[in-house]
């Protein structure tokens, strides 16, 4: 390749320091494992912007963890930016205006989402529009968020079919150790083209 193996190695360790999981040493090779991609060091003025609006709406209408985990995200990407495009992601003037309080209720999104990466199966105790409560088993595989509300899209075993279910009227939510038999990309596939949805 053309550079001296001093140069190879600090490279190489300057990679390690930046994330990337290289496992070996100096004289017998090194292996990168899977799950890591150098971060992207150009933007366009427009790919900034909405990196910026984004993180801040989530940061200010999403749930705490999350919000933390996009600023999070900005900040790992402004560390890694050109001076000059870091200066344009600092100052952008594209601003997340106040909305409607959220109607938040009282499960832990984050384990929501927990177990949706991980697909397992989630009973919840829920109140419907009519406030009649029942017990669901549930396959849940997205989060809608909307304005003022959070929404669970699941396959119900009880209704054996797709249903929406507000977080607010969730009071309870354990999820379970068993795996759901399709994957959540399959079942989002699915409840695209049962609901006409365009995918996202």
């Amino acid at each position: 390749m053309g550079i001296s193996l001093r140069t190879l190695y600090r490279d190489i360790a300057s990679l390690q320091a930046q994330g990337a999981r290289i496992e070996g040493e100096p004289g017998f090779g090194y292996v990168l494992r899977p799950g890591f991609t150098l971060p992207p060091l150009m933007f366009s003025e427009e790919e900034l912007e909405a990196l910026v609006l984004g993180s801040r709406w989530v940061a200010h209408r999403a749930d705490g963890r999350l919000g933390r985990a996009a600023s999070d995200a900005l900040a790992k990407i402004a560390a890694v930016l050109p001076t000059d495009l870091r200066e344009e992601l600092e100052s952008t003037t594209l601003l997340v205006g106040p909305g409607d309080p959220i109607i938040a209720g009282d499960i832990d999104l984050g384990a929501l989402r927990r177990a949706i990466r991980e697909e397992r199966k989630v009973v919840i105790s829920y109140r419907d529009k009519t406030d009649t409560a029942s017990t669901r088993t549930l396959w849940p595989f997205a989060v809608g968020f909307f304005d003022r509300v959070r929404v669970i899209v699941a396959w119900c075993e009880l209704r054996d079919g797709f249903r929406h279910f507000r977080v607010d009227r969730i009071s309870a939510l354990e999820t379970t150790d068993t795996r759901y038999p399709r994957s959540r990309r399959e079942l989002l596939r699915t409840w695209f083209e049962s609901e006409r949805i365009p995918p996202q």
